[in-house]
């Protein structure tokens, strides 16, 4: 039993940044299987109203948190919560992320650029007048969609080493995380050396990263220059899904690209709807044991990183 009487659940799940999008998606499909949801946001009121959208349509075992994946008192506040609730966690989907860059969205959405542009990079000088790469806004995204990431992580791994079903760790990542789109074959060559990758590694990268983003380097430092703290950070996402991996082989950790998905943070430029868009994070936070880690998957199917 939990602290609250209540028996504790099979399947616990958290999943952030859930208040809408592809997290509040996550959240309903992964309900609908029968798991008790942590959904968490940054905002509280958003956060509750989309617990309460949920508990509408009859599912109620869906809970509010707040969660702040940049502020340490907030992570371990949560943690401090299914701690003292439920005592372990099954499921982490670390779903919240930051774009990194400030739009003119109107001026966006007057270029009308067609979804095969922005997959495939062919939009990267078309938006420059609309799309603005700031330092500060670079921080946030690397502080959101990589660090954030390991705040959250970190602080729940005692946690989920504690799940009698097997733990799953969901990063949710995107296309622009792979590494073929990474100009630079020394830093591609340097993420893709799973033998020898470690966070420090990792974060020396994302230092050079700002450090050539401050002084004007990222195309003579062999950097994207389509949203670049955002390719960035989310290919540095995957490398440090692969660290965890191999470090906790008992769980399966993996990461995926939900699809070109139309939501918020690429300015509803994207084209499938978010129940496609939930599909891949659902499945990977629901294998079976003895499934896949360590991997990328494109949307439900298994990638190159």
């Amino acid at each position: 039993m939990g602290s609250n009487g209540q028996p504790i659940p099979d399947r616990l799940a958290v999943v952030t940044g859930a208040n809408k999008g592809i997290g509040l998606e996550t959240a309903r499909q992964l309900a609908s299987h029968g798991v008790t949801v942590i959904l968490t946001a940054r905002d509280e009121k958003k956060g509750t109203d989309a617990v309460e959208s949920l508990h509408h349509v009859g599912f109620s075992s869906v809970v509010f948190h707040q969660l702040d994946v940049r502020d340490p008192a907030s992570v371990a506040s949560l943690a401090d919560f299914i701690q003292n609730q439920f005592g372990k966690l099954d499921i982490l989907v670390n779903n919240a992320g930051a774009s990194g860059v400030l739009v003119d969205v109107e001026g966006l959405e007057a270029l009308n650029i067609d979804p095969e542009s922005w997959l495939s990079g062919k939009a990267t000088n078309i938006v420059q007048g609309v799309i603005r790469q700031g330092y500060e806004d670079a921080i946030t995204c690397l502080d959101t969609n990589y660090y954030g990431v390991k705040r959250v992580t970190e602080a729940l791994l005692p946690l989920l080493m504690r799940s009698a079903s097997g733990a799953r760790i969901v990063n949710v990542s995107s296309l622009r995380s792979e590494l073929k789109r990474m100009p630079s074959e020394s830093i591609r060559n340097e993420l893709n050396d799973i033998d020898n990758l470690n966070e420090e590694m990792i974060e020396k990268l994302l230092d050079r990263f700002l450090e050539d983003l401050k002084n004007g380097r990222l195309e003579a430092g062999g950097w994207p220059m389509m949203l670049p703290s955002y390719s960035v950070s989310k290919t540095v996402l995957n490398a440090y899904t692969r660290v965890l991996a191999k470090r906790y082989a008992d769980m399966c950790i993996n990461c995926v690209h939900p699809g070109y998905v139309k939501t918020d943070i690429n300015w509803n430029t994207g084209v499938l709807p978010t129940e496609d868009g939930a599909k891949g994070p659902v499945m990977l936070a629901l294998l079976p044991s003895g499934g896949p880690s360590g991997c990328y998957f494109d949307q439900t199917t298994m990638a190159e990183f």
